[in-house]
């Protein structure tokens, strides 16, 4: 298992009339956890997509919604890796606010696909490595 936190604070312009996190914006969330997760790891999405011709679509979502986000709150972005991935790569998130209560879950799932033919190919040897000790 590997678990990163990343700090974020909630702006004005992502929130709705009720000064909440509008809830279409905690995709942004996962992403943003996601990314630093990897970077963390030593590993970035560009050179995924740049060097190694790999992408990684979303192709499942799960969300649950506890507590509202607020305007100028300064989140905790939880990103867990629970499993070893193989031709998909699971991200569980957990969302705490100033107070550190949990207000919002995640599962992300994602798929590896070789860009040049669109298939789905299994997690590369050179991101393995580097995610496989942590096990």
């Amino acid at each position: 298992m590997y678990s990163f936190d990343y700090k974020k604070r909630v702006r004005y312009g992502e929130t709705d009339m009720m000064g909440y996190l509008y809830y279409g914006n905690y995709a942004q969330l996962y992403e943003i956890g996601r990314v630093e997760t990897m970077r963390s790891l030593g590993l970035s999405y560009k050179d995924l997509e740049v060097q190694h011709g790999i992408m990684m679509p979303v192709v499942h979502v799960e969300a649950r919604y506890l507590l509202p986000a607020k305007y100028d709150e300064e989140l905790t972005i939880r990103t867990i890796l629970n499993e070893l991935p193989s031709k998909m790569i699971t991200f569980d998130n957990e969302i705490f606010n100033d107070q550190k209560q949990v207000i919002h879950k995640a599962v992300v799932k994602l798929f590896f696909i070789e860009m040049a033919t669109g298939k789905k190919v299994s997690c590369p040897a050179y991101m393995m490595e580097k995610i496989k000790p942590l096990f």
